[in-house]
């Protein structure tokens, strides 16, 4: 008999339509979803879902505005502040305060787990925990001798930034929040000597009776004037931010890029280049996809293969994760680790796409 999958997950989101889709070719049952909202709500629930032998996957809860509400009405109890309204689509509110609850959960789902021997877990809270912070999933993985860029650490206003800088001598730094995702609220932010400065940013900033209010978008936006900027910054750290050094990506013609590693169990598998002429380079952003191999020296594809396995072993819970690195000249440098990383529609590594192959490699 096969064995089942319980998913954590919201049953409407385009990452359960993949898997139900991959169990179907396989000719596997569909998997079984608890709706993260529901669980929240009765974490009971997962004992229930989890009575028999089974694989369990949890997907990330900001599918569902709900839960996600949930979980950040929850971290501002933890954080003994105010509650906040629920964002509005789009927007970069309180990501400190989500994560706190994010975390709180993810603790109660170790405890019920280990209570649940007959689970068989795609990736472990903890390090789900771990990848979702990104300043500490950096750490971490410079800890395990694994190439990042430098880390300027955590930035607290636009005036501490201009500070950091000062110290670094550098006038090109990402500025990267540290709870986010899929680029949200990151700032690619260069300053000449002439005191000229830019902030290129998929964050709108908006205006309303004197709040300002950050939104994420699928354009760029490149603030220019030092009053735009300094409000961008300081915005964005009040819900937590970081510093690093910038690093320059390959170039594809007119563009450049990056790539997205999968690993299954450790090992590299899937993977693809992230071609663009912004400087973020995420493919929800209207970047293109690339054949990685057809971009890469024999130098480069052995550094990627080694790196990505390398920050696979950082996290030896985790059965598929997502990388994200910056390969040139024979060297690789992980950007970001991303523990919900397989959502890659239609890529194929030895004829199955992420969802399959991570079925048939548990």
């Amino acid at each position: 008999m096969p064995t089942p999958l319980t998913l954590l997950a919201t049953a409407c989101s385009k990452r359960v339509r993949l898997m139900q889709a991959a169990r179907m070719q396989l000719r596997l049952p569909p998997a079984q979803v608890l709706e993260w909202r529901d669980w929240l709500a009765q974490p009971a629930l997962l004992e229930e879902a989890l009575r028999q032998p089974c694989l369990f996957k949890i997907e990330p809860p900001g599918d569902d505005p709900a839960a996600h509400f949930l979980l950040l009405q929850a971290g501002c109890r933890l954080q003994d502040r105010p509650p906040v309204a629920a964002p509005a689509h789009g927007e970069l509110l309180a990501m400190d305060a989500w994560f706190a609850g994010f975390t709180a959960a993810m603790a109660s789902l170790t405890a019920q787990l280990a209570e649940l021997p007959q689970a068989r877990v795609f990736n472990a809270p903890g390090e789900i925990s771990l990848m979702t912070d990104k300043l500490a999933c950096q750490r971490h993985l410079a800890a395990h001798g694994v190439p990042i860029p430098d880390l300027l650490g955590p930035v607290e206003s636009y005036g501490h930034l201009q500070s950091l800088l000062r110290q670094h001598d550098l006038d090109r730094v990402y500025l990267k929040p540290r709870y986010g995702s899929s680029a949200s609220g990151v700032v690619a932010y260069r300053r000449n000597k002439t005191g000229c400065q830019q902030a290129t940013t998929s964050a709108n900033l908006s205006r309303v009776d004197g709040q300002t209010r950050l939104f994420n978008v699928k354009h760029m936006t490149r603030y220019e004037t030092q009053y735009d900027i300094a409000a961008l910054v300081d915005a964005l750290a009040a819900q937590e931010l970081y510093a690093e050094a910038w690093l320059n990506k390959p170039r594809c013609g007119d563009s450049h890029y990056d790539l997205r590693v999968v690993t299954l169990a450790g090992q590299p598998a899937h993977r693809v280049a992230r071609i663009g002429q912004h400087m973020m380079t995420n493919l929800h952003l209207d970047n293109r996809r690339g054949d990685a191999a057809g971009l890469l020296s024999e130098a480069d594809l052995a550094a990627l293969e080694a790196t990505s396995a390398q920050a696979a072993r950082a996290f030896p819970a985790s059965h598929v994760t997502g990388y994200d690195l910056v390969v040139r000249l024979g060297q690789a440098h992980v950007l970001e680790a991303n523990a919900f990383g397989d959502l890659l529609p239609g890529l194929l590594w030895q004829g199955a796409d992420t969802y399959a192959a991570q079925l048939t490699h548990v």
